[in-house]
């Protein structure tokens, strides 16, 4: 049910317990209020991977976006790859994934020069598979 329709649905049950026995129903429309709003905050967790290219190596890419990732409380992974890019993991609620997929294409490490950013295998996810953002040192083929 859309957030919109749900606080409808809250109003007309508040109209409906001011004509009826106010006592016994006023608990019932607390408990529904607060498990809609929890529902109204609750996002989807989305899981995504990337490759950044350009000059992203030796430039503090993987330790800017491991800090970036943890500032928006995103858990993953990041490593530098043999090809010199950047390849790695994302996961967390959605909006905050689109903004380091934003972060990623056009910031980066202050001395980076994205030329390209890649995203793939972007799935919903029932729960994270990471307990953090980690640096991988191991270079990947």
């Amino acid at each position: 049910m859309p957030c919109l329709a749900k606080i409808h649905y809250v109003c007309i049950l508040i109209a409906w317990s001011c004509i009826t026995d106010f006592n016994y129903t006023f608990p019932f429309i607390c408990i529904f209020i607060i498990q809609v709003l929890a529902m109204a905050e609750k996002e989807e967790l989305i899981s995504v991977e990337y490759e950044i290219f350009g000059r992203v190596q030796g430039v503090f890419f993987r330790k800017y976006t491991q800090a970036e990732g943890k500032r928006l409380g995103l858990v993953g992974w990041v490593l530098n790859t043999e090809q010199g890019t950047v390849r790695g993991q994302l996961q967390g609620p959605g909006s905050k994934v689109k903004e380091m997929q934003d972060w990623l294409r056009n910031k980066g490490s202050p001395k980076s020069k994205i030329t390209k950013a890649e995203f793939s295998n972007e799935k919903e996810i029932e729960s994270l598979e990471h307990s953090d953002f980690r640096i991988n040192k191991q270079k990947k083929v």
